[in-house]
């Protein structure tokens, strides 16, 4: 199986575009592949608690039904540390979440190591 990256910087002002990325990482990772998602700009405000709860897409579902389906498989999701700290998404958000905060390099190095990359 591949590798697929996925990147995220939509948020909740795009309710659609943010619940994709999490859908398609869904089904990658549920048909068997590897899964990184990774979230930058606004996207990082999505692992709120108040968020994932209430966050729906038009067409693309329920955003938490999406992440709790991701997280019981060996998807990674990272988290850009540079857009939380402007945004005020700490450790603290991603407490008990397959989740992590990384910096650019890290990103760079996933990108290369994907077999393929999806943004929304």
């Amino acid at each position: 199986m591949g590798h697929l990256l996925v990147h995220i910087t939509s948020g909740p002002e795009d309710p659609s575009r943010a619940t994709l990325g999490f859908l398609i990482a869904r089904q990658a990772a549920t048909d068997g592949h590897r899964v990184s998602v990774f979230l930058g700009l606004e996207a990082v405000g999505m692992l709120r608690e108040a968020v994932l709860d209430s966050l729906n897409g038009f067409g693309t579902g329920d955003l938490r039904e999406h992440y709790e389906a991701l997280a019981l498989t060996d998807a990674r999701i990272y988290v850009s540390a540079m857009s939380s700290k402007v945004r005020g998404v700490t450790e603290i958000h991603l407490e008990g979440k397959p989740a992590e905060m990384i910096l650019p390099e890290r990103l760079v190095a996933l990108t290369f190591e994907a077999d393929r990359v999806l943004c929304y």
